[in-house]
């Protein structure tokens, strides 16, 4: 193959809407950038800003003492005991997320500049825009936790303001401005009040002048004559009153090239850099020279190592790879646009990563109304998004996920205790990043009442160590505690003598005959099974126990149609047309169940996934159709699957996804999700199996993936080409023997640690 697939997009016009701005971010901060030469704006976000207020129903119902009597109705038969199950509160959503502020740059009217052009590199994180001799480059640190924006023009006057008024902001926000004069610049600041709350926010910007002059224009400054400004940008959620000359003082640090102690790899948060994998990619050559540069060569030590781990070429046209992206996007079947989207999402997946995983909407908002709080729905859509960290070689993603996880475990055993009266943790299905408690639940969706998302949550965790080598004893830990809960809450048995789940709930789905809270679902056994297995696994001293408590579970259930049904209980009828595909959890991302192993069940599964309907065309649910497909070897389905969202107009000009069809909606699932259908097309392991090409689609005739991570510990390349043939080359760090299985067959593979391991495959 020439050439390579873009790593990055552009555009030919400045974004006119938020959703369109270019996105850079460090997994703290956020930047959204408009790229206007003219009237150039940054959205500033934060992962620490959610909105305060209705702290009295933000606490997990007490309903333990009236587990047993809803357990009795249950299991005698009455479908609709679950609805009562309730301490009578409303629907409580959890705290909203929003942006903070914007940052303003205008200038006076210019005709004099050559073509525009706006771009972002995935590879550097830089959002830039270009009419020469105008510049803006913008970039979010991950070394330092600064948003960097330089901006440069001959004779530049720009009007430089931090603006709070953004849509939806509540009109009740108390804001206040400052802004001093400063060697060789300013300090602006901007303080704001959430209504009825001592919390608040301030962001904090230096303003850094080469040549000029700079006065004050409040609420901002002006800056005439320049050559370059430098902005240095950073915002903190606190309570009281921040220290912004403080604040100031470390921005100056920065911009005068004075760096925090630390050695490399070690990030402001303290956590660990990601394991040496020998793929880095050097930086520039050469010393830096602005600040800007010194900024950036330390922000790439950390970026660009992890953004070049994994690539993937699907030999695309070079004409159409260098078309603007909103080009691409109305040729929704070429292979530039799935090659440049695969390069966005792990952009964006990675850039959303760092003191939290990403929200619905990654990192990024500019409206203060976002769709179900902006929060994390760990149900399918923080699931689906981070499915690809393993694989795609993103720790960082699945440090973030951890972070959020070990944080919330007190919470979690407060949802145990008070709602089923367990040891042990429950996991909620909503969370705004702060608060692990389960509130969020009403009539319709009683997602109290589900008890599998512990596990869910638990098991990227487990992935990574499986893939690294390691085992994290916080990880340990927890997974005793899920098995812990399951011990206390599996009590009640069928009349078949098998434990049952009750309650018991299906997200967010109810059978056709039933109310909502029910008895076995497909997931919850899953997740039961799942959770004591793999806690035996890591506690033997607990073993014997756990699995034989796993064993009692009653198995899946057939239906009448042949497909898996969504609750083993007999006599609940399945609904199939929804987007959530909470039954086959088994299938994805477990391993329970597999055309390997479990071909009865796995034909079942298939037969539940080509039963089930889209509802109401959520992102989510066609990319979660296509993880399915791909475990179960139908490279069809998987293309359908990623046609619908392809073809539905689900991308913004920033290659940000929306969850409806025409853009409707700001939402991360589809783009952050989509490298992982990619990846689980052409690849799939276990501890100790490696598939190759499972789901190749017929439109994917030639390619190359290389650097993807494995679960048995080995770094894999791979190539194909349209007569079929095709080569996997494994960078093995175990000795280890797996089975590999091609469409040509299965064979035994042997690994040793160091050497490099070249097989000849068949990719169809």
């Amino acid at each position: 193959m020439t050439g390579g697939p873009v790593h990055g997009t552009w555009e030919p016009e400045p974004a006119a809407r938020w959703e369109d701005a270019f996105l850079s971010g460090n997994g703290h901060h956020g930047a959204l950038v408009f790229g206007d030469p003219q009237a150039d704006r940054i959205v500033v976000t934060h992962h620490t800003l959610v909105r305060p207020g209705g702290d009295e129903h933000r606490r997990p119902p007490q309903l333990a003492a009236r587990l047993p009597a809803l357990q009795d109705r249950l299991l005698a038969g009455d479908v609709r005991a679950a609805e009562e199950f309730t301490d009578g509160r409303p629907l409580q959503w959890v705290r909203p997320f929003h942006p903070a502020f914007q940052i303003r740059l205008n200038r006076p009217p210019d005709d004099t500049g050559h073509r525009y052009r706006r771009s972002v590199d995935f590879a550097t994180g830089e959002a830039t825009a270009v009419r020469s001799p105008w510049a803006s480059r913008v970039f979010v640190s991950r070394a330092d936790d600064v948003i960097v924006q330089q901006v440069t023009a001959p004779h530049l006057t720009l009007d430089i303001s931090l603006d709070p008024r953004l849509p939806g902001a509540p009109a009740g926000l108390g804001v206040g401005h400052g802004a001093v004069l400063t060697p060789g610049g300013a300090l602006l600041s901007l303080r704001a009040r959430y209504p009825g709350s001592d919390l608040g926010y301030t962001g904090v910007t230096l303003v850094a002048v080469t040549g000029g002059t700079t006065k004050l224009v409040p609420p901002g400054v002006l800056v005439e004559g320049a050559t370059e400004v430098l902005l240095l940008t950073r915002v903190r959620r606190h309570t009281g009153e921040l220290d912004v000359t403080a604040e100031g003082r470390a921005l100056r640090d920065l911009a005068d090239g004075t760096f925090p102690d630390g050695p490399p790899g070690t990030s402001d948060d303290g956590q660990e850099g990601t394991p040496d994998d020998g793929q880095d990619t050097p930086l520039r050559d050469g010393p830096p020279g602005t600040p800007y540069d010194a900024l950036l060569a330390r922000h790439l030590a950390r970026h660009r190592t992890a953004y070049d781990r994994v690539t993937l070429d699907l030999a695309a046209d070079p004409a159409e790879r260098a078309l603007p992206g909103s080009v691409l996007l109305a040729r929704p079947r070429g292979a530039a646009l799935l090659e440049r989207l695969f390069a966005a999402g792990r952009y964006h997946l990675l850039s959303a990563s760092g003191l939290l995983p990403p929200r619905l909407t990654g990192l990024w908002t500019g409206d203060w109304d976002t769709a179900w709080s902006g929060a994390f729905t760990t149900n399918a859509n923080l699931n689906l998004q981070t499915a690809s960290a393993a694989a795609a070689a993103l720790p960082e993603v699945t440090e973030a996920h951890a972070a959020l996880v070990h944080r919330q475990l007190p919470d979690w055993r407060d949802n145990a205790r008070a709602i089923f009266g367990t040891r042990g943790i429950v996991a909620p299905s909503h969370t705004d990043g702060e608060s692990g408690h389960t509130y969020h639940f009403s009539r319709e969706y009683p997602l109290h009442l589900w008890t599998a998302g512990a596990d869910w949550l638990l098991k990227p965790l487990v992935d990574h160590d499986e893939t690294y080598g390691t085992r994290d004893p916080r990880t340990v830990a927890a997974l005793a505690e899920a098995a812990l809960f399951y011990e206390d809450f599996l009590t009640r048995t069928d009349s078949d003598g098998r434990l049952a789940v009750v309650p018991s709930y299906s997200p967010e789905n109810r059978p056709a005959n039933a109310s909502w809270g029910t008895v076995d679902a497909a997931m919850d056994l899953s997740a039961a099974r799942h959770a004591l297995l793999t806690a035996a696994d890591h506690h033997p001293e607990h073993a014997d126990r756990w699995r034989a408590l796993a064993d009692r579970l009653p198995p899946h259930r057939i239906n009448a149609d042949g497909a898996l049904a969504e609750w083993a209980r007999p006599g609940l009828t399945d609904t199939y047309d929804h987007r959530h595909l909470s039954h086959l959890y088994g299938v994805w991302p477990l391993d329970e169940i597999t055309p390997y192993d479990t071909p009865e069940l796995a034909e079942a599964a298939h037969r539940a996934l080509r039963l089930r309907g889209a509802e109401n065309d959520s992102a989510h649910g066609h990319l979660h159709h296509a993880l399915v497909a791909a475990r179960l070897r139908d490279g069809a389905h998987v293309a359908h699957a990623l046609g619908r969202v392809l073809d539905g107009d689900y991308f913004h000009a920033s290659l940000m996804s929306a969850h409806y069809p025409h853009r409707d909606v700001y939402n991360a699932d589809a783009a952050h999700a989509l490298p992982a259908v990619l990846i689980e097309m052409l690849v799939q392991s276990t501890p100790g199996r490696l598939v190759l090409f499972p789901a190749l689609p017929a439109d994917c005739p030639e390619g190359e993936l290389k650097g993807v991570r494995t679960r048995f510990g080995a770094v894999l390349d791979l190539t194909w080409s349209p007569d079929g043939s095709a080569t996997a080359v494994l960078r093995p760090d175990r000795t280890h023997r797996v089975e590999l299985r091609t469409p040509a067959g299965t064979e035994a593979l042997d690994l040793v640690a160091g050497e490099d391991r070249v097989i000849g495959v068949k990719a169809r």
